[in-house]
This record gives structure tokens, C-alpha cells and sequence, in this order.
């Protein structure tokens, strides 16, 4: 296999950060992405909530376009993207 690849089970425990503003979003693994029906991947879904009892408030989300996402490293996935461009839902 190429050098290139990465396994889910391995990057859902890279942490998110935001090199725009700093902003750090826990692992993939308590987030989301979403796939189109071709197979590409559209948004990355991150999960708002500062809370951790989320499961008694309301869930709010944040949706990062897949272009905003610069660089998945070692450790880290970076996206790059103010706050105007994101869209918040619930």
C-alpha cells in the first residue's frame, strides 16, 4: 500500500484545529464527515458543544466545507476557515 494512505481507525483520533483562530475541536472521532453519493467527502461536521453533559442540552454543530481542510498530519487534521464561513446548525 502507498505511503499516502490513511486508515479511518487511525485519523478519528486525530485532533482538529483551526489555524485561522486556533480554535481545537476535539478528535474526529467525536465529529462527523459527510460523504456525497460519488464517495467525495463534502463537509467535515464538528461537533460545538463545550459541554460534557451534551446529552441533556441542545447538539450544535459546526459544518467546515471540505475545501477549508488544509493538511491531515501526523497527529493533527488542520483546517483553515473564519467564522463567517462556517455554518452553524443544530
Amino acid at each position: 500500500m502507498s505511503d499516502n494512505i490513511k486508515f479511518y481507525s487511525e485519523v478519528e483520533r486525530y485532533e482538529i484545529i483551526n489555524v485561522n483562530d486556533g480554535e481545537r475541536f476535539n478528535s474526529l472521532g467525536n465529529n462527523d464527515i459527510i460523504i456525497d453519493d460519488d464517495g467525495n467527502l463534502k463537509i467535515l461536521l464538528l461537533n460545538s458543544s463545550k459541554s460534557k453533559f451534551s446529552l441533556f442540552g441542545k447538539s450544535e454543530f459546526i459544518e467546515v466545507p471540505w475545501n477549508y481542510v488544509k493538511k491531515i498530519g501526523a497527529k493533527t487534521i488542520i483546517i483553515d476557515a473564519e467564522e463567517k464561513n462556517l455554518k452553524k446548525t443544530h
